[in-house]
């Protein structure tokens, strides 16, 4: 398994894996993603923070990242954290923990670049995403109603967002 930066050469794979990702949701009733913009992954692409996971030469599983999340995070965003966004996990590789990969992943990133704690969201009142983040050491902040949504994503108009927050594991 190697964790590695998302390349111009993945896109068509990212865009697959935000497919089957908005499939699974849409059929366990949850909120949902909407199709993302190119220039969106194209330039997180560039900026080294699209990842992924790949296992026998194939993508696992993709993620985003940023350090600030100003809309969603409000005056907590002043900490300094890193943000996972849009998880999708290829299908042939669910049930491999791929979460607590990238989990560990970003403890090791946060230490490096001197931030204090690893950020998610989820919109929507997920219990199955609530259990799964808590157990992997994220503290589930509660749910909030976003005041600005300009600049989100659309499916951030869908409803309550979940936030969970994980302090950066020291491995000294």
């Amino acid at each position: 398994m190697q964790i590695r930066n998302s390349e111009s050469s993945d896109v068509a794979k990212i865009f697959e894996l935000y497919r089957l990702g908005t499939a699974y949701m849409k059929s366990k009733g949850q909120v949902y993603w909407p199709e993302f913009p190119l220039e969106l992954i194209e330039t997180e692409i560039q900026e080294k923070r699209q990842w992924k996971i790949l296992i026998d030469g194939q993508i696992a599983c993709i993620w985003a990242t940023t350090h600030s999340d100003a809309l969603i995070w409000a005056e907590k965003n002043s900490d300094p954290a890193v943000y996972i966004h849009r998880i999708a996990t290829n299908p042939n590789f669910r049930g491999q923990n791929l979460v607590r990969k990238i989990v560990d992943w970003a403890d090791e990133y946060a230490e490096k670049n001197n931030l204090s704690f690893i950020r998610m969201d989820t919109v929507g009142y997920n219990k199955g995403l609530i259990k799964h983040y808590t157990k992997l050491g994220f503290e589930f902040l509660g749910t909030t109603k976003l005041r600005d949504t300009s600049g989100l994503p659309d499916h951030y108009n869908q409803g309550d967002v979940c936030l969970f927050q994980r302090q950066v594991s020291t491995r000294h």
